[in-house]
């Protein structure tokens, strides 16, 4: 029981490394929530502390304006580099790991010493490290075969489990030989159809690449990264509308909820209009561009004439 909690929680830790490494991926999507957010958060703080009015008081439209673009410059090139390097390098390495775990969790796990695979090999073995078996017995039911070696680890490869004993020997029993060979070196591979190949999905592939590639679905993807650098910009506009123009009060709320909710249904929409233009021959892209933007200039329209007092 308590090798098998080793393994478990073994497992449970390669799993939140392996997560980790898709988070950059999930930046691409929120992040114009991310930047609304910030801006009321921001604007909250320097209300309270009336450091805004110093900002407003002190600084002329031209710093203010510096300040600007020198911000929005750096979020945009974050959100790009994030977009087109960080997270289509990362994603692809959580695309391996997730696949090695899974594959892993099929062949099974370790207990008590014992290593059972698909009823087709026994291992026995005095200690486990870093999944290394050490002092190795096996017994491969195919042929009679036993073996005794120094160490051995499992490689999963072009649907098979690799069986790697390192410095020992075999004793082969059957009708047809009986021998006993030493070996530094020996492998044996079990088909197993059940395991799982890396596929290559959209994430793996940045705008240009997805562009250029044959597929519709990842060509169409490709044009909606595209709209989504447009509504980051839109976004970063309207953050600073509320940090510098909007008075924090209790019913500032109001207007908060008013824009978050207003944001949701522009992605909402855009969700929609990626789904149509996917699964049907009416809608093109010159349509997908235009609505979208109708959608998010309405959306623009009413935040920056909304009255925070309403």
């Amino acid at each position: 029981m308590l090798e098998l909690q080793h393994s478990i929680t073994t497992q449970l830790i390669d799993v939140i490394n392996t997560t980790i490494l898709v988070l950059p991926s999930f930046i691409s999507p929120l992040m114009p929530f991310l930047i609304l957010l910030a801006s009321f958060f921001m604007n909250y703080k320097f209300n309270s502390s009336n450091e805004i009015i110093i900002l407003k008081q002190y600084f002329s439209i031209k710093n203010n304006l510096i300040l600007f673009v020198t911000l929005s410059f750096g979020i945009l090139i974050f959100y790009f580099i994030n977009n087109e390097i960080f997270s289509v390098n990362l994603y692809h390495k959580y695309k391996i790991k997730e696949l090695d775990i899974r594959n892993n969790l099929k062949l099974g796990v370790p207990s008590t010493k014992e290593f059972h695979i698909e009823d087709e090999v026994s291992i026995f073995f005095e200690n486990q490290i870093n999944n290394k078996f050490y002092n190795v017995q096996a017994i491969i039911f195919e042929g009679g075969q036993f073996i005794k070696s120094n160490e051995a680890n499992i490689e999963i490869e072009n649907k098979s489990y690799n069986i790697i004993f390192h410095k020992g020997e075999r004793v082969i029993l059957n009708k047809d030989e009986k021998s006993k060979t030493l070996f530094d070196k020996f492998v044996y591979s079990i088909e197993n159809n059940e395991i799982e190949d890396l596929t290559f999905d959209k994430e793996h592939f940045n705008t240009l690449e997805l562009l250029r590639n044959q597929e519709d679905d990842f060509y169409l993807h490709g044009h909606n990264r595209i709209y989504n650098y447009f509504l980051v910009f839109i976004m970063i506009l309207i953050s600073f509308k509320v940090f510098f123009i909007y008075t924090f009060q209790k019913s500032a709320f109001k207007s908060y909820l008013f824009m978050f909710i207003g944001l949701l249904i522009v992605q909402l929409a855009n969700s929609y209009l990626l789904f149509l233009l996917k699964n049907n021959n009416i809608l093109n892209l010159y349509y997908y561009y235009l609505i979208n933007f109708l959608v998010l200039f309405t959306f623009c329209y009413f935040i920056f004439n909304f009255n925070e007092n309403n």
